[in-house]
């Protein structure tokens, strides 16, 4: 089986939906299933080569110099050089230029298109376009995926939580629930005392680390309002925020606002199997409170390294952050959030108990399960779209 993967985001961009990818491609190859990958050009940064991804010209995002946007032109021209080849699916992994050109050369080709919800638009506009109320966005963002869902024959949402507020829009498309998993390279232990070599931090003070991308709808700032409690019972410790994004330098501000400039350290883009595994490990704490999540991957990742984690249980988290997964969970409060970090700094048995289930609990993720279950959708999902490419082909 061959599928053509279309994509607004990957690497070098490091996000959730670029871990996905990957992870998806490597074990669907292990099962037989052909991938190729179309996805923008990062100009001025660095990409490895990497087998069966066509890079394609993109432009910049104003007020975004992360993420790149599909110029719609070239994107034609690298499908129509495609249309050779026999692809049994489309599979679209973002709702931008990726989603209209991919349910377009789905619709040419005559075979079926799926696409995977990665992100819940809804809780982001407000952030990026603040001139907009909420309640507008909210409207917007629905009414758009509700359109946009009506072009594929299936959708993928990582988690029930979100699946569930998709269904909720009024979509009649199938939903069906497959997460991202984790690769076996997850599980390789870091070293902590590496990471902290590296980015210059003494041995001897307790780590509460966030990773992630450093943006406003991650709900970052609570983590940083927050943490003056959590010095107030640990003097030495020190918070951590490993990652980029649009809200980074806000943080540096509040951060020296609060007083907090030598006590809060941004560790920047970390490299996957190397330093960002290192930090993890770094870590005696892993904190996250983020609201839109429509997975929580990073959650998985530290489970897998055996860092205890406190965190809120919000849309796609709420899925993973179950009982006896070595997590403490804990509502938006700083008062409770703070105590719960501290207890893990100051109680060794409690920190860990949590670190060993957490390793257990991952285990059960694993990435070739979930390319399994998405490569039986793959299959189920051509064989019943075969007659009506058949009827099509006789009109």
């Amino acid at each position: 089986m061959r599928v053509l993967f279309i994509s607004d985001v990957y690497f070098p961009r490091v996000n959730g939906v670029s871990t996905s990818i990957k992870t998806f491609r490597e074990d669907l190859a292990r099962r037989g299933v052909e991938t190729l990958l179309l996805a923008p050009e990062y100009r001025g940064q660095s990409q490895p080569g990497e087998h069966g991804v066509i890079r394609v010209p993109a432009g910049l995002v104003p007020g975004d110099p992360e993420d790149r946007r599909l110029r719609w032109s070239a994107l034609g021209r690298a499908l129509e050089r495609l249309r050779p080849m026999a692809f049994d699916l489309v599979h679209v992994q973002t709702p931008f230029v990726a989603h209209y050109a991919g349910a377009r050369f789905a619709r040419r080709a005559r075979v079926p298109c799926i696409e995977t919800y990665h992100t819940f638009f809804e809780e982001y506009l407000h952030h990026y376009v603040p001139v907009m109320p909420r309640i507008m966005g909210r409207a917007l963002a629905r009414a758009v995926t509700r359109s946009q869902c009506r072009d594929v024959q299936a959708l993928i949402a990582p988690s029930e939580p979100l699946r569930q507020s998709l269904l909720g829009y009024g979509i009649g498309t199938p939903v069906h629930v497959i997460p991202t998993g984790l690769p076996a390279d997850r599980f390789t232990r870091g070293e902590g005392l590496r990471f902290r070599e590296h980015a210059g931090l003494p041995a001897d003070r307790p780590l509460v680390t966030y990773i992630g991308r450093v943006a406003h709808e991650k709900n970052v700032e609570f983590l940083v309002r927050m943490f003056p409690r959590v010095r107030e019972a640990v003097p030495r410790a020190m918070l951590v925020i490993a990652g980029e994004g649009p809200a980074r330098e806000s943080l540096r501000r509040l951060a020296a606002q609060l007083g907090l400039a030598d006590d809060i350290h941004f560790a920047g883009y970390l490299e996957r199997h190397t330093t960002l595994l290192d930090c993890y490990a770094a870590a005696a704490v892993f904190v996250f409170a983020s609201r839109t999540e429509t997975q929580g991957l990073v959650l998985l990742e530290a489970m897998a390294q055996g860092t205890p984690i406190v965190s809120t249980a919000e849309l796609g988290t709420r899925s993973i952050l179950l009982p006896g997964c070595g997590a403490l969970v804990v509502e938006e409060r700083a008062g409770p959030f703070a105590a719960a970090v501290v207890r893990i700094l100051k109680e060794d048995g409690l920190a860990n108990a949590l670190s060993h289930r957490g390793r257990s609990y991952a285990r059960g993720w694993s990435s070739d399960a979930m390319a399994g279950r998405l490569a039986d959708l793959y299959r189920s999902v051509s064989e019943t779209s075969k007659p009506i490419a058949r009827r099509a082909q006789r009109m």
